[in-house]
């Protein structure tokens, strides 16, 4: 299909950027994209011509296009807001919100539906919107589109209705829009309750109604996070992840049998990246038999596309469960009741932990091992000596 939004012969090349959903882990990004902003002149525009974001990946993609001319306010604008975050910024965690919430539900299980229906969700992400609307500016969105600096815009969400992933596209070009089995593309124009809708992670935060349906995060049913950018003509992918590297041993010790709150923190684990590893060992398959010359007759009209990864070096559970006395009493105490106190809850809390202490530390860890991987990050973004 044809590029959307391609500007004739201005040079650059079509450079994807793809962002993963991870709660709070997605600090990492802001740190490694703040070190990539710190290399360019004051001025300059956002190197990537695709932007592609899925739940809290999605927020970061629409707040970089907001600031498409200047890359670096962009950046310093996400870095201002994640250094100081707090969980009241992204849900209400109030003690009387948090005792009816819990109230609900153990009213929903002992009366079996009947007394008080189940919530929607465990959390109300209101403050979360109001967040969006003050940092989030679709009007301008659209005139960078319009003025071609940058291509695209996909916000990535999954439909309750079909059991499809939908990747909404804003565009300034016609985009044909692709139908596969479990995936949808469609053009759209882009507004506040598409990034509410992927960023709806189930249980915790409740579905947004779109289109007459209801659409909830993005990641639940995206099995191939880098389809909609091959897609729409990356040559290029830099893929920001929000998972360690390393895997423990296959029979690494756990005290005891898992809590229900270890579990939701594996759901949430595999829910957001688990894709994203198998999606990126397809398409190095596939770059290999191009390479080899096999894609001429196996994989006729494919294309040899290039990706850079990067993957958190630390433990962010870890990280997290030193700085859970930081969330608001009343969270913490629900955390306990599902098991997910400390460490037995450190990768649950990992994605929840919206507060500064831990954010920082996750901008700081991407910042520095952007920096070490500084020369690849430049030449595989053609930035140019620096």
């Amino acid at each position: 299909m044809d590029a959307p939004g391609t500007t004739p012969n201005d040079g650059r090349p079509r450079i994807a950027l793809v962002l993963p959903g991870g709660g709070a882990r997605s600090a990492y990004q802001v740190g490694v994209l703040k070190a990539v902003a710190g290399w360019c002149p004051p001025g300059t525009p956002l190197p990537f011509r695709l932007l592609f974001g899925t739940s809290a990946g999605a927020i970061l993609a629409a707040v970089l296009a907001s600031y498409a001319p200047r890359f670096r306010q962009g950046s310093a604008a996400l870095d201002r807001v994640w250094r100081g975050f707090h969980v009241n910024q992204v849900l209400r965690s109030d003690t009387p919100t948090m005792l009816r919430s819990g109230v609900q539900v153990l009213l929903a299980l002992l009366s079996g539906g009947w007394l008080v229906p189940p919530p929607r969700s465990l959390f109300d992400n209101a403050p979360l919107r109001h967040l969006l609307e003050w940092r989030v500016n679709f009007a301008r969105i659209r005139q960078f589109l319009d003025a071609g600096l940058i291509d695209a815009l996909t916000i990535t969400a999954t439909s309750f209705a079909t059991g499809e992933s939908v990747s909404f596209i804003d565009s300034a070009s016609p985009v044909q829009g692709w139908e596969r089995p479990g995936q949808r593309g469609v053009a759209a124009e882009l507004s506040l309750d598409h990034l509410m809708a992927s960023a709806a992670i189930p249980f915790l935060f409740p579905p947004v109604k779109m289109m007459g349906s209801y659409f909830g995060d993005g990641a639940m049913r995206q099995v191939t996070p880098l389809s909609p950018a091959i897609r729409l003509g990356a040559e290029r992918i830099l893929v920001i992840g929000v998972r360690e590297r390393g895997r423990a041993p296959l029979g690494a010790a756990l005290a005891g049998s898992p809590t229900f709150g270890q579990m939701f923190g594996f759901m949430l684990d595999t829910l957001f990246m688990e894709s994203l590893d198998t999606d990126l060992e397809r398409l190095n398959r596939i770059n290999q038999l191009v390479a080899d010359g096999a894609g001429a007759t196996s994989l006729p009209g494919m294309r040899r596309i290039e990706t850079l990864v990067m993957h958190p070096r630390g433990d962010l559970s870890a990280a997290a469960a030193r700085h859970a006395d930081q969330m608001p009493r009343s969270v913490r105490a629900l955390l306990r009741t599902m098991g997910a106190a400390r460490d037995s809850g450190g990768q649950l809390t990992s994605y929840l932990l919206f507060e500064a202490a831990y954010t920082r530390r996750l901008i700081e860890m991407g910042f520095d091992e952007a920096q070490s991987r500084r020369e690849e990050i430049r030449d595989f973004l053609q930035l140019g000596p620096g």
